[in-house]
């Protein structure tokens, strides 16, 4: 199904404790609102699986990198040893794995671990330069001390009077449109 195009980001509700945006968060997530982002100045548990966020493609990603390390590490080793120039040296096969396991190890490490930091910053979308809720009004306190819910205009269930009218059923300290 495609994507609608909307003037508008997302409905933005202002909280002023973590408590009541994880509450908002769950209750959003309980009513069927499935394109939510929470921002807070500190980790709050729960909040994750609360906006409906539960996987991750990540562990895939380090597995490939990794898989992609160790098999490049014996095959550079295989080729100069076996192929490219071999040396019989103490009549050990040209061919010798037990040999080529300290590189292959460092080298799966090595892929594995800049596979996970280029992959966290692919699947979270970084670098960010501009977002769209980086112009909503007192938003610049979401580093600060308050904590805010977006309901995002590429919800399915997305009708800018009925999440304003549910968002202020939150109690919320103030209630924003986020222009696209």
């Amino acid at each position: 199904m495609p994507t609608r195009r909307h003037p508008l980001y997302g409905v933005m509700a202002e909280f002023d404790s973590p408590e009541a945006l994880l509450e908002a968060a769950k209750r959003a997530h309980g009513e069927g609102y499935r394109r939510l982002d929470a921002f807070s100045p500190l980790p709050i548990e729960g909040l994750a699986e609360a906006v409906g966020f539960h996987k991750s493609g990540l562990p895939a990603i380090v597995l490939v990198g990794a898989l992609i390390g160790c098999c490049s590490g014996y095959l550079l080793q295989y080729w100069g040893m076996a192929v490219n120039y071999p040396l019989n040296i103490g009549g050990r096969p040209y061919n010798s794995w037990p040999a080529f396991v300290p590189i292959t190890f460092e080298l799966t490490i090595l892929f594995a671990a800049l596979s996970c930091v280029f992959g966290l910053l692919a699947l979270n979308g970084l670098p960010t330069p501009y977002h769209p809720v980086f112009n909503a009004p007192r938003f610049e306190l979401a580093s600060r001390d308050r904590f805010f819910l977006v309901i995002k205009a590429r919800d399915r269930k997305f009708n800018r009077e009925q999440i304003k009218q549910f968002l202020a059923e939150l109690h919320p300290k103030e209630i924003m449109e986020v222009p696209a």
